[in-house]
């Protein structure tokens, strides 16, 4: 099994751009957000069930990616079921038990959780532009990630200096898990 590495966080904080740069970084494969590809093809309007669908492409995409690689090999994720669970409970204020039973059932190595000190970037998907917004939802990933015992790392800055310190943060993990 290789070890899975999630960046999660808020939107517009940079999740995809540092998965395909840690992908390269560590020659390895990352997966793509699914619910982006989910939403271009089918209309930005979803509801409450649409999550549950979004949730098992993510999780399919994740599985297919990890069966290609090796015991110990890096696979990147952006978002995982922490993300549908938030995203779900912000919008609905309730989450499918299925995406809760995930979250209990799938297991990963590391988190990364990318702060809200990016300026917000304004796309066809994007939802939540208000500072106070953005704020609210780091911290929902934040108390997800202290209350869940998850080892993490929070990943601020802008441009290389973000990377870099998302990659710093990879290697001290990977050291600890030796």
């Amino acid at each position: 099994m290789p070890k899975k590495i999630v960046i999660i966080g808020p939107e517009s904080t940079g999740k995809s751009k540092i998965c395909e740069e840690l992908g390269r970084h560590y020659h390895t494969v990352w997966v793509k957000e699914y619910a982006r590809a989910w939403l271009l093809g089918n209309g930005k309007a979803y509801t409450y069930k649409d999550l549950l669908k979004i949730a098992q492409g993510q999780m399919a995409e994740e599985d297919a990616a990890a069966s290609g690689l090796s015991e110990n090999e890096l696979l990147f994720i952006d978002t995982d079921m922490h993300v549908m669970k938030i995203w779900s409970e912000f919008v609905y204020n309730d989450c499918d038990l299925k995406i809760l039973n995930a979250i209990v059932e799938r297991k990963y190595d590391f988190y990364l959780l990318m702060n809200t000190d990016l300026a917000w970037e304004k796309d066809e998907l994007r939802e939540y532009p208000e500072p106070e917004i953005r704020e609210k939802l780091f911290h929902h990933y934040l108390d997800t990630m202290v209350h869940q015992h998850i080892p993490f790392k929070i990943i601020s800055g802008t441009g290389k200096a973000r990377t870099q310190q998302a990659i710093i943060a990879i290697d001290e993990f990977l050291i600890k898990s030796v």
